[in-house]
């Protein structure tokens, strides 16, 4: 079963290009913890719906979504730290969205939200989503169904926070 509103997000680590210019862990309740999150996954950096609309859209976005009272935006993928940070440079991330890892699908696994796409060469990924956390805590979640995009929209997202 997939995590579902109400629910604590697991402390598993998240990794992100620290200052040291390097791959950085913290637990996911110490980097999240204490504001409100939006949380969106993509099954990976640098595919064409990931790149072309979804990262793209919340980074448009981010201003018009953390006006809502959001005080994060954050992307997550199972790639590593150093292509994540690539990835959101690429679009234009910095300062507007938060760019982590979480490279062997811990995270999703947890969540019950991973997706084995072995067949496609791609190997263990995230499910597509968006998540309104609260102090680590899930208060809404947008899963896409398989090969869709549109609910976990930047566009979308910003039409549910009102």
């Amino acid at each position: 079963m997939s995590i579902q509103a109400g629910d604590t997000i697991p402390n598993v680590n998240l990794y992100f290009i620290g200052e040291s210019g390097g791959p950085e862990a913290m637990p996911a309740h110490e980097m999240l913890g204490g504001k409100k999150v939006i949380m969106f996954a993509v099954p990976g950096a640098f595919t064409p719906t990931c790149s072309a609309k979804h990262l793209p859209g919340f980074v448009r976005l981010a201003d018009e979504i953390k006006a809502k009272g959001i005080d994060e935006v954050a992307c997550i993928s199972a790639n590593d730290a150093p292509v994540m940070k690539a990835w959101g440079e690429a679009h234009g991330a910095p300062g507007r969205v938060t760019m982590l890892s979480d490279g062997i699908a811990e995270f999703a696994t947890a969540i019950g939200l991973s997706s084995d796409m072995s067949a496609r060469g791609y190997g263990v990924r995230s499910k597509r989503y968006a998540m309104l956390l609260d102090n680590n805590v899930v208060k809404q979640i947008w899963v896409e169904p398989p090969g869709e995009y549109g609910i976990s929209s930047a566009e979308a997202v910003l039409e549910q926070l009102g």
